[in-house]
């Protein structure tokens, strides 16, 4: 495993040590992260701050140019809205930790151009269905299942 998603995984950690969803990201330009973020709808209470969110707004403002060369990674698979704002950044790469415990438009991302790589990470995995079989309705509110 690379040191990006291993930093990925680092916030997804932090996210549950601090009670909220274990989903962490990573934006990375020319093999430098330039972002980190974790799932923090529990913690701030938010609608949006998934982990890629999260760490879209920890890079800070940056250049589209900047975005064209970045790497995104996450623990989990994006959501809709999280692929969205690939989509409107053009960010070119997304690397997933795991899909099974959830799937995103990931086909979709890729018929729009970006190129979408699936490490299927046992420990992703691992930390996922753990804390969605202990939090079911925390894990239905955040991908809006009633």
């Amino acid at each position: 495993m690379d040191e990006f998603m291993q930093a990925a995984i680092e916030e997804a950690r932090k996210g549950l040590n601090e009670g909220g969803i274990p989903i962490g990201s990573v934006l990375v330009i020319d093999g430098t992260i330039v972002g980190r973020g974790h799932n923090r709808r529990v913690q701030k209470g938010s609608a949006i701050l998934h982990a890629e969110m999260d760490c879209l707004e920890n890079a800070g403002r940056l250049k589209p140019g900047d975005y064209r060369r970045a790497v995104l990674y996450s623990t989990l698979s994006p959501c809709d809205m999280c692929s969205g704002a690939v989509l409107l950044y053009k960010i070119p790469r997304v690397v997933i930790g795991e899909n099974r415990t959830f799937q995103g438009p990931e086909e979709y991302l890729r018929t729009r151009g970006v190129e979408v790589a699936v490490l299927d990470d046992e420990g992703c995995r691992r930390l996922m269905s753990e804390f969605i079989a202990a939090n079911p309705e925390v894990w239905d509110e955040d991908i809006g299942e009633e």
